[in-house]
């Protein structure tokens, strides 16, 4: 269980290192704000996998909320952007 437990978070670490790298070089402000929700979608993932493990429902309201800012983020930038594009 260690092992798995180990290999997880090398996992979940290297995306969050590859997101965090998009965010900071990314080409434009759509590529920044795409890498913001997948890391955001990889501390979710990290969060379910703690939850998991530890058999503790504690974490869930905080994915719950998570998941909800997400959405609501997510949603408001594609419609910021169809404005911005349709101009």
């Amino acid at each position: 269980m260690i092992a798995v437990a180990v290999i997880v978070t090398l996992l979940l670490s290297a995306g969050a290192v590859l997101a965090l790298v998009r965010m900071v070089r990314g080409p434009s402000v759509l590529d920044r704000i795409v890498a913001t929700d997948v890391l955001l979608a990889i501390v979710m993932v990290a969060i379910a996998t703690e939850v998991a493990f530890t058999r503790d429902a504690t974490g869930l309201p905080v994915l719950v909320v998570l998941s909800i800012l997400g959405f609501v983020g997510s949603v408001s930038v594609a419609r910021f952007a169809v404005r911005k594009g349709s101009r």
